[in-house]
């Protein structure tokens, strides 16, 4: 089982940081997704895809997938840079 490490990103609806500290263990899809021929739904047997574990931090996240044996890789979380201008800059 191979799962992916990720800090979570704040949505493009939100304007806060609210939620944006946790961090995410996500499992990599072991099979390819088919086509269902009746309903035309996409699925597959791999339940693993499903499941998402959140975690407070990323060492508790990387010592939960060395505890049971998942290969982990850890995305980093790109800088956050804040660009700080007057609203008078907007009429310039």
């Amino acid at each position: 089982m191979t799962a992916i490490i990720y800090q979570t990103p704040k949505s493009a609806m939100q304007s806060g940081k609210a939620k944006t500290d946790t961090w995410v263990l996500e499992f990599e899809q072991s099979e390819a997704r088919r086509p269902d021929p009746l309903m035309g739904w996409t699925g597959s047997g791999d339940t693993q895809s499903q499941v998402k574990l959140t975690f407070p931090d990323k060492d508790a996240a990387k010592a939960y997938a060395e505890k049971y044996g998942i290969t982990a890789r850890v995305h980093a979380t790109p800088p956050k840079s804040l660009k700080i201008q007057a609203y008078a800059d907007n009429f310039k």
